[in-house]
This record gives structure tokens, sequence and C-alpha cells, in this order.
């Protein structure tokens, strides 16, 4: 199922199982990319839940990947080091188009959806931390619900839909990357 809203921030919704997830992310994606695109995964691979992004980011430097791209499960960017990272690939990279990938916590409706969105990333947001935004497109993988009451506990979050999550995102930026 593919909802898209026209507005202001414009996204795709789409479910990692839809049979043509790959084809239409990396589509949209493809109408993102510049020359000047750097790709950042957020995440830690201290939790599962929160290990989408550094997942990407290991799936494209096990590819040919032609943009560059920071934050893998060896070389995580997360909340210890995310204001150093940033500062640093502003540093390497003039003016850059940052897309940004994280794990997010969302409606259980839309756990297993991959959205893209034309606004940053709020990292830590859903745990409760307030740390900078980061990124002029977002794609967030909905890995989880987010509910007050258990707002703290551990999740029972399968890596499996992580890792299959991560998979479908980094073959569309693969493809993506082919078709710009």
């Amino acid at each position: 199922m593919i909802i898209k809203n026209i507005d202001l921030i414009s996204e795709i919704k789409i479910n990692f199982q839809d049979k043509h997830a790959i084809k239409l992310l990396s589509e949209n994606l493809s109408e993102k990319l510049e020359d000047n695109t750097v790709i950042v995964c957020i995440g830690t691979d201290r939790c599962i839940g929160d290990t989408l992004g550094p997942l990407v980011g290991t799936f494209l430097a096990k590819s040919n990947f032609k943009y560059p791209f920071y934050g893998t499960l060896k070389n995580p960017i997360h909340a210890v080091n995310l204001k150093e990272e940033i500062r640093k690939i502003n540093n390497l990279h003039k003016d850059p188009s940052i897309i940004a990938i994280d794990a997010c916590l969302g409606e259980e409706k839309y756990i297993g959806s991959i959205q893209i969105r034309h606004s940053p990333i709020f990292p830590g947001k859903g745990v409760g931390k307030n740390l900078p935004s980061v990124g002029d497109i977002s794609v967030v993988g909905i890995v989880d619900k987010f509910t007050i009451d258990d707002f703290f506990q551990i999740r029972n979050i399968r890596l499996n839909l992580v890792m299959e999550m991560a998979e479908v995102i980094g073959k569309s930026l693969i493809k993506a990357a082919k078709c710009y």
C-alpha cells in the first residue's frame, strides 16, 4: 500500500514487503539525488531497533555505491557522536545535500513502513533525546510502535524485520544511484 501526501512535506510511505517497494522507493529517491548528495545512516548496533541506519550503511559498503555515505555497524553515527560526525561531514563535503536514514517509532499500523520525507530526521526524538536534526531528505523505517506506557521499556523488535527493511532501503538507494 502506498500513501502519498501532497503537501509541504510531501512524503511516500510503503511497506517493505510490497513487491514493488524497491522500484517505487528507488524512483522517488533518484529524483532527490544530486551531485553533492551524502548519505548519513544514523543508529547504533547496541539496540536491535536502532540498527536500521547502520545496517543500510553496511549494505552500501558491500556494494559499489557511488555516493559518499557515513554510518555503518563498524562505525555507527549515534547520539554520542552525532554532532561531531555531522561537523566532519560538513567539513569534508562542500554544501552537501544530505539524505538521512534512521529507524523510527510510529503507529502500530505503520510498522514495516518505509517513508521518504522532504524534511530532516530528529534522531532520538522517539526515546526522549534532544539531538540536532539531520538531513534535507529523510528515509525512515518504522520498526515499532510508540506508546507512552512503555516509553523506556526494552522493545520486542525482531532483528529480521530491521534487516529486511535495511536491505530494501539499501537496494533502493543503489538502484536510484544507477538511475541518476
